[in-house]
């Protein structure tokens, strides 16, 4: 159950960084969504963190 969880919650990081990674490469980024997505990016990461 924590396994799935973990997998879940990391798949979930890596495509933000990858929605990230698009709107910064494109020519009039959105810099209030990539905050958004970087904060949820972090938040995920401390949850993973707290869970191993």
């Amino acid at each position: 159950m924590v396994d799935a969880h973990l997998t879940a919650l990391s798949e979930k990081h890596a495509s933000l960084e990858s929605q990230i990674n698009q709107e910064t490469h494109r020519p009039m980024p959105d810099e209030l969504l990539i905050a958004q997505w970087k904060k949820e990016k972090l938040r995920l990461k401390e949850v993973m963190a707290g869970i191993r």
